[in-house]
């Protein structure tokens, strides 16, 4: 665990910082599958930096009863909940609760499908080297459900490239995944923004940006099939 914590500039910063620890890495038609709207911004400059392509996967916290800031668990793209350990522990999110919290989020999914497959179609997961990333995991019920759904899309390797987590959290992402590539693991750990001088939020206009101008660059491994083989 780190005893002197990184204080990343930004989120490019950090996004170049995992490129530096992903180089050299065996991938397989690689695919960065950000989690918006602030893992997009870590995301492009991975899909730059190891000549991937750029995606996103929609997953959606779970607001606790009172506490807003507080992930009671996530939602997946295929409406799947996952709750935190300590979900039960809350006498406030009954059933009820949690499924009027779910609609809501998967309400916002969509709106956010909606914006963004106008600008970038889907990609292929399937058969796949897939990182996936984010700012930072604070509960990681995000993270978690993200990788369920990467996961039953069929990806061959999944890696999952953060710049910071909470320590605890970081084991619970182990079985769901090929390898996790974290930069630091602070013992003192309250939230993600505190680990950023410059953690201004990413609006939607933003991510579109990205996705835009990224679009679909053709990769080394692309190029290399289209080669002509000269005998």
């Amino acid at each position: 665990m780190n005893r002197n914590p990184i204080t990343f500039a930004d989120r490019d910063e950090a996004g170049w910082m995992l490129v530096e620890r992903l180089r050299g890495e065996a991938l397989e038609k690689p695919l960065v599958l950000a989690i918006p709207r602030g893992g997009v911004e870590i995301g492009a400059v991975l899909a730059r930096g190891l000549g991937a392509e750029l995606d996103v996967v929609l997953s959606r916290k779970l607001r606790a009863p009172h506490q807003p800031e507080l992930a009671l668990g996530a939602v997946s793209e295929s409406g799947e909940v996952y709750l935190n350990h300590f979900a039960s522990a809350m006498t406030d999110a009954g059933d009820a609760y949690v499924e009027a919290e779910r609609q809501r989020q998967l309400a916002e999914i969509e709106r956010r499908r909606a914006l963004i497959r106008a600008v970038r179609p889907q990609a292929p997961i399937a058969g796949r080297t897939v990182i996936v990333t984010d700012d930072g995991v604070a509960t990681g019920a995000t993270m978690i459900a993200a990788l369920h759904t990467v996961r039953a899309a069929g990806a061959r390797k999944i890696i999952v490239a953060v710049p910071v987590a909470a320590p605890d959290r970081i084991d619970a992402l182990r079985p769901l995944c090929d390898r996790i590539v974290c930069l630091q693991e602070p013992e003192a750990f309250w939230a993600i923004g505190q680990f950023y001088r410059d953690f201004a939020q990413v609006e939607d206009e933003r991510v579109l940006e990205l996705l835009r101008d990224f679009g679909r660059p053709e990769t080394k491994w692309e190029r290399a099939a289209a080669e002509p083989v000269h005998r």
